[in-house]
C-alpha cells in the first residue's frame, strides 16, 4: 500500500507506514474534522479553489480554526502534486481541531493536524455510465439547521452505515431520506433527478453537502440549454422519474436507473443525463474549474 500512496502530515512528507497523529487527537476520537476529496484530469486538480473554500466553510461552521491560510494550503498541495509520479490521482485533504484532552469541550484542543493523502485515481468501470446503476432510499442525513448541516466532516458513520444497508440489498449507492420524506443527497454523492425535461436537485437547506461536481453540473446545464432548478423534493418524485442521476467528484454523473426495485423511466439511461455527462466532460478537457486557487 505504502508505494501506492504519498502523504503529508503538518507540511512535511512521511512514509505511508510510518504515517501518524495522537490518539489524543480529536479527529480520531470524535470524528471533530472536516476534509475534501480530490482528483486530477491531466494532472491538474479539478475545482482545487472550490474545494479549498469548502473546506474554508466547513471549519468556520465547526468552530475549526485552519492552521494557515487556504492560498497557503493551495502551495502546500501543488508541492504535494510535484513530489508524486502519478499521471492522474485523487487527493484527501483533512484537517482535525487537534490534539487535546479527553473532553468533549472542543476549546480545549490545540493547534489544528492537516493531513494530505494521494493516491493514483483508479478509473470507474464503464458500465456505470452504459447501464446505470441502482439505489436505496435510507432514512438519513444531517438535521436542517444544526451546525453541521453543509459541512463536509469526517464523522461518516451515519453515511458508512446508509450505503452498507444500501450495499447489502444489492444497490450501488444509498440515497438519504429525511423524517418527512425528503430527499437529501446519497451516501458519498448528490442526486437530481429529471421530470418532463426538467433538471431538479435538493435545495443546500434540506441540509445537503452542496458538492463541487454538483456545481459544475449547474454549469453544464446552462451550457447545454438544460432547465435545473433546485427544489423540494421526496422520495416520491425519484421513484415517478423520467430520469435519474447522481454525481460526485471520483464518479462525475453516474445514471440512476432503479430505485428500490423500481425502475427510473425506461431503466436505461436517458439522454439528459448522457448530454449533461458529456458537457460536464468538455469542461474538463477545456480546464474549466482548474487549479488555479482564485478560480
Amino acid at each position: 500500500m505504502s508505494s501506492n500512496h504519498s502523504v503529508w502530515l503538518d507540511g512535511r512528507q512521511v512514509a505511508p507506514d510510518e504515517a501518524s497523529v495522537s490518539v489524543f487527537d480529536r479527529g480520531f476520537l470524535y470524528g471533530d474534522s472536516v476534509f475534501e476529496v480530490m482528483r486530477t484530469y491531466g494532472g491538474v486538480v479539478f475545482g482545487l479553489g472550490m474545494h479549498l473554500r469548502r473546506l474554508g466553510r466547513s471549519a468556520e461552521r465547526v468552530g475549526i480554526r485552519l492552521p494557515l491560510s487556504l492560498a497557503q494550503l493551495a502551495d502546500e498541495i501543488d508541492l504535494a502534486l510535484a513530489a508524486f509520479a502519478a499521471r492522474e490521482l485523487k487527493l484527501r485533504v483533512v484537517v482535525t481541531r487537534g490534539r487535546g484532552p479527553l473532553s468533549l469541550d472542543p476549546t480545549t484542543a490545540g493547534t489544528a493536524t492537516r493531513l494530505l493523502i494521494l493516491s493514483p485515481l483508479a478509473a470507474q468501470p464503464e458500465h456505470l455510465y452504459q447501464r446505470g446503476v441502482a439505489v436505496a432510499l435510507v432514512p438519513g442525513g444531517a438535521l436542517p439547521g444544526s451546525p453541521a448541516a453543509g459541512a463536509k466532516v469526517s464523522n461518516y458513520l451515519a453515511n458508512l452505515l446508509a450505503a452498507h444497508e444500501a450495499r447489502r440489498g444489492g444497490a450501488y449507492e444509498a440515497l438519504l431520506v429525511g423524517p418527512e420524506g425528503q430527499l437529501r443527497e446519497g451516501a458519498s454523492s448528490n442526486v437530481f433527478i429529471v421530470q418532463r425535461g426538467r433538471v431538479r436537485t435538493p435545495r443546500p437547506e434540506a441540509g445537503i453537502l452542496a458538492g463541487v461536481t454538483r456545481a459544475a453540473v449547474f454549469e453544464a446545464a446552462q451550457r447545454s440549454g438544460v432547465p435545473l432548478e433546485q427544489d423540494v423534493l421526496f422520495a416520491s418524485d425519484v421513484y415517478g422519474a423520467e430520469e435519474c442521476f447522481l454525481t460526485s467528484s471520483l464518479r462525475e454523473v453516474v445514471p440512476i436507473v432503479c430505485a428500490d426495485g423500481v425502475a427510473i423511466g425506461s431503466g436505461e439511461p436517458g439522454p439528459v443525463t448522457r448530454r449533461l455527462h458529456a458537457c460536464f466532460r468538455e469542461l474538463t478537457a477545456e480546464g474549466h474549474f482548474g487549479a488555479t486557487f482564485a478560480d
